[in-house]
């Protein structure tokens, strides 16, 4: 599949969807955790007693839980990645979107908690050598 270049308007464009997504990912990405101390839990408990059949069917309903919620994520996962953006960081909510500005491949950049895309890099550069998207703009009216 060709790789997708977005405008900044496209960016933009995309947040309430990307937002969405990213609050559901985050929010399964806490029950997971939750869910998987529970397990922990539960079998240091059984440890110090005898099991029973019905403790294994918890522990396993509990695990199958915890597989189906890995599904979830992956989707919610593959729904940001088929909109042609990368997701850098879950937890900080990074995204990039690629684009091409004054001929130069980048990386327009969003955190969440921004209003707007604002800030863009390198391919190479991360998050920490991020600019204002104003700089590379005012590059391109200087030559135009």
């Amino acid at each position: 599949m060709d790789k997708k270049y977005f405008t900044l308007e496209e960016a933009n464009g995309l947040l309430p969807v990307i937002k969405r997504e990213l609050a559901g990912l985050k929010r399964l990405k806490a029950q997971f955790s939750e869910h998987y101390d529970q397990i922990e839990q539960h079998k240091k408990t059984l440890l110090y007693r005898h099991k029973t059949k019905v403790d294994e069917d918890i522990l396993f309903k509990k695990e199958a839980r915890m597989e189906f919620m890995e599904l979830e994520a992956q989707t919610f996962i593959n729904n940001i990645m088929a909109l042609g953006v990368e997701i850098k960081n879950v937890d900080e909510g990074l995204i990039d979107f690629p684009a091409v500005i004054n001929g130069k491949k980048v990386l327009l950049c969003w955190k969440e908690g921004e209003n707007e895309v604002a800030f863009y890099h390198s391919d190479l550069g991360g998050f920490s050598q991020r600019e204002p998207i104003d700089n590379i703009m005012k590059e391109e009216e200087e030559k135009g």
